[in-house]
């Protein structure tokens, strides 16, 4: 079984996705027939579908979805960390139409002006119910959130926390020290993952290459380990740079062989319960 761990759908007929900016090619409707083939072309088996908006709606209709379609084996969903009943709505998730599919919560944590938004007492609240109810937490962070990430995972050892796209590493800058430095710090808590995905997002726009990206790959697999990485598409935000079969090519070149079951199976089967 090979594994994509991250990628995304969306309708803009059913709500708009603000963070798409006007004339890009994103801003259409992707959906599970437009993935299919790819994945499938890419010897992909089986999915995990990340949310992409912070609407309670939209959870829901992602469950349905894996529900329907054997490509997709886990949703992360989203849903407000900071509300009072956070423990019955996450299993007021869990027994809605397709809820055994729900194997995560992510917030746009990218999007908080507060650097250490993850550590505040509602928040945190809200984390400890998440690891109660047996789902992991996805970080969507920017590097310079990275160190509170590290002192959240430290806070609630029974949270798995998955850190998405490598924490947006500056490849495009080159720049390597900082962000290796707190990736370091974060891997150093037992209870956390990372994918390799969203790598060619942050790579130059005007073209990219594997090499670009192996300082990164390499950085993650030294802290990490590939027993504790899983790759990613990022579908179809990856296509603004690269196919699909372009990238799940890459991360196979940039990884060894011995390396490939754990990156490409065991480690989000384990992680997300596929």
């Amino acid at each position: 079984m090979t594994v994509d761990a991250h990628h995304h759908v969306w309708d803009l007929a059913a709500r708009d996705q603000d963070w798409i900016p006007e004339g890009s090619p994103l801003r259409r409707t992707f959906t599970v027939a437009d993935l299919e083939p790819e994945a499938r072309a890419a010897g992909v088996d089986r999915t995990v579908l990340v949310q992409t908006v912070t609407v309670p709606e939209e959870t829901p209709e992602f469950l349905e979805l894996a529900a329907a379609h054997d490509l997709i084996a886990g949703v992360v969903g989203w849903t407000d960390l900071t509300r009072p009943d956070i423990a019955d709505e996450l299993a007021r998730l869990r027994e809605l139409p397709g809820g055994s599919y729900l194997k995560g919560i992510r917030h746009q944590v990218q999007g908080e002006p507060d650097p250490e938004w993850l550590l505040r007492p509602d928040v945190r609240r809200g984390l400890a119910a998440v690891a109660a109810a047996g789902l992991v937490y996805d970080l969507v962070v920017l590097p310079h959130q990275l160190p509170s990430c590290a002192k959240a995972a430290a806070d609630l050892p029974d949270l798995t926390f998955v850190l998405d796209h490598l924490g947006k590493p500056p490849i495009a800058s080159g720049a390597l020290t900082l962000w290796s430095t707190d990736l370091h710090a974060l891997a150093a808590r037992p209870n956390t993952v990372a994918k390799l995905s969203g790598l060619v997002t942050e790579a130059n726009p005007a073209g990219w290459t594997t090499d670009d990206l192996r300082p990164y790959t390499e950085t993650a697999l030294e802290a990490f380990g590939p027993d504790r990485l899983m790759f990613g598409s990022d579908w179809p935000v990856c296509t603004e740079r690269a196919t699909y079969g372009q990238v799940i090519e890459a991360a196979r070149q940039l990884t060894s062989p011995t390396e490939h079951a754990q990156l490409f199976e065991t480690t989000a089967a384990r992680v997300y319960g596929l």
